[in-house]
Formats: C-alpha cells, structure tokens, sequence
C-alpha cells in the first residue's frame, strides 16, 4: 500500500499521451469507396496532436507513427511503455458489409460480449498476419482463430476503469459536441491494447464502409470535429486525473501532519534516577548525562534523559545508557504525561 501511494504521489501530474493511428505502409486498414482507413486515421491524429501541443503544452505527445509506414502492433505497445505514457489512444475507422450502419464506439481491452465485438477485434488484429514470424512473436495467438480469444477472459485489465472512463468522455464528445451516432463503449481482445502499462482505448471514428459517414471522415472538417473531441476527451481526462492526484497527495500530507503531531505528542525517555529529594547537579548521575530531564511522580522525583518519538532509537540509546546506569529503563509520555511504554505503542501503531 505504502509503495502505491508513493507512485500515485509521483505520477500527480499528467505527462504523456501517446497517439497510435492504426494501420499504416503496406496495411491499408478498412478500404472504403474513395477513401482508406491507415489516412483518414493518420490525418486526425496529427490534428489531435496539433491541439494538445496548443493548448496543452506542458503534456508530451508522442506519435507511433507520424507518416505512411508500417508499425507492428507489438512496438506501438512498446513505444508507449518506453515513454512511460499516462494515457494510449488508438485511432481506427470501422467497416461492415452492411452499408447502412453508421456511428462511432470506443473500445477498451477486455472480453468480447458479442458476435460484433470480436469480429472487430478479428479485422484490426488481423494486421499481425502482415509481420513475419507472428504465431512466434505474438505466442501461437491466431487473429481468425475464436479459441485465441480465450486469453483476454483470464487477462485482468488492473486499468480497465480508468480506460471505460477515457472511452466515456470519447462517446460524449462524439455524440454532444460533434453531433455522431453514439454506439456506445465496448470491450474486445485488442492485440494493441494488451501490453500497454497504462488506461488505453481504441477509438473507430465512424464506418468507412458508409457512404456518408465515409464522406465525412475524409473531409477537413469531419476530421477537425473528430479531433477536436478526442482532445477535448483527452483535456478532461488530464484534469480530472489531476485533480483527483491532487486530492490524494492533499490527503497524504494531511495523514502525515498529523502521524507527525502524534508522534510528537508522544515521547521515551529513559529513567536514570528517582529520589524522595531533589538531587544536586553534582550527584554522579546527573553529572554523567549532558541532557537530563526531571518530574514528579507521586512523592518522588525522577531523572531521565534522552529524548525520542522512535522506540527502537531509544532501546538502542539505552544500550548505551546502560554502560553508566546499569538499572536504567524505558519510560512514556503522552503530552509530557507519564504513560505505559505499551500504550505509548499503541497510540503510535494506531
């Protein structure tokens, strides 16, 4: 728990975002009437990356691929692993043969729930076919195969519900601010999705494989609009990542103001002396101590010295203490009130 808060304190600031437009070189992606998916898709992450650089630019961009080449889907992983990214999108356009779906959904790695999603998940991780040597590289995984897909059920996503909300606010966008046909927040078994260190989703913009959603895609202002609400999906999502961070390191400090006050609070000493008189500063014991520290108890007056809120600092002092006082021991306040050793530990371990 202690090693979790550390990185959480560490992490309070939203850094990297990495942008993967999918397919690219010699994979064209989904083929439309006028138009192929590996374009459109590229051409809207470089104005996604245009508008965090303007408007966020204290957030990293980094692209797996800027121009018209090929990129494994393992090295897109990769390359945000490397960079140590906060968030990975993944931006794709859809087709069916069916030409009159339309719309835009947001996926995020997990298991299938229906005949579509996997067959989704088939055409984009289809791609592996394309790299030499896949069934080794990829572990005998078989893009076609139903069976492969067996492995996302036991996968646990341990950023699934940071990713379903990235997915969210993409939908929203979509459906509110740029007017797109809302089909919703899926799961599927991504290849690209699967080894990313951090909250990841694959956007599909829209069907290439609809005539007017087609249209759209490829048009400067169809493509502005879908950027635009990626990066407004991406701005939300830094600020409320951030402003939960902040509530979370603002809690940690309040825990250790007050660890801090309560081991003030409570202190050992270690016990020298105790005499129905008040002894003179040239008795042996007083004078074989630097910092001596006196009160009453009862009738009596009692000497210590040494001063710590740390038990084990002060048995090791006593070790010490112990080469002059042969009987010395340890002794609690609570508010400079002598309490038990134990329930001095007790309040500490509280």
């Amino acid at each position: 728990m202690g090693n979790e808060l550390i990185r959480a304190q560490e992490s309070i600031k939203f850094k990297t975002v990495v942008i993967d437009p999918g397919h690219g070189g010699r994979d064209p992606g989904a083929v439309g009437k006028n138009s192929k998916e590996k374009d459109i898709v590229l051409s809207v992450a470089l104005k996604l990356g245009e508008y965090i650089h303007k408007y966020l630019p204290e957030v990293k961009v980094v692209y797996t691929r800027k121009t018209d080449v090929f990129v494994p889907l393992n090295k897109r992983a990769e390359i945000a692993n490397k960079n140590e990214a906060d968030l990975f999108v993944s931006i794709h356009a859809n087709y069916i043969g069916v030409s009159n779906i339309y719309g835009a959904e947001t996926f995020v790695l997990g298991l299938h729930r229906t005949q579509e999603n996997l067959e989704v998940a088939k055409k984009e991780n289809a791609v592996i076919t394309l790299e030499e040597d896949y069934t080794t590289k990829y572990e005998g995984f078989d893009p076609n195969s139903t069976e492969s897909y067996i492995i996302f059920e036991l996968m646990q996503n341990v950023y699934l519900d940071q990713s379903i909300h990235m997915a969210s606010l993409v939908q929203d966008q979509f459906k509110n601010r740029v007017g797109r046909r809302n089909r919703g927040v899926k799961q599927a078994g991504f290849l690209v999705l699967r080894k990313t260190a951090m909250p990841g989703i694959l956007v599909e913009l829209g069907f290439i494989s609809n005539r007017n959603e087609e249209k759209y895609m490829i048009s400067e202002k169809g493509q502005a609009y879908l950027a635009s609400a990626l990066f407004r999906s991406v701005r939300d999502y830094k600020n409320e990542f951030e402003a939960k961070s902040q509530l979370l390191d603002e809690a940690m400090q309040v825990a250790k103001e007050q660890a801090a006050a309560k081991n003030k609070n409570i202190s050992f000493r270690i016990q020298v002396a105790s005499s129905k008189k008040q002894l003179g500063q040239q008795t042996h014991v007083l004078k074989s101590f630097e910092d001596v520290w006196m009160f009453e108890e009862g009738s009596r007056y009692k000497y210590t010295t040494g001063l710590t809120s740390d038990y084990k600092e002060i048995l090791t002092l006593m070790n010490e203490v112990k080469k002059v006082v042969a009987d010395c021991f340890v002794v609690a306040f609570h508010n400079e009130k002598r309490i038990r050793v134990d329930e001095a530990l007790k309040l500490l371990n509280n």
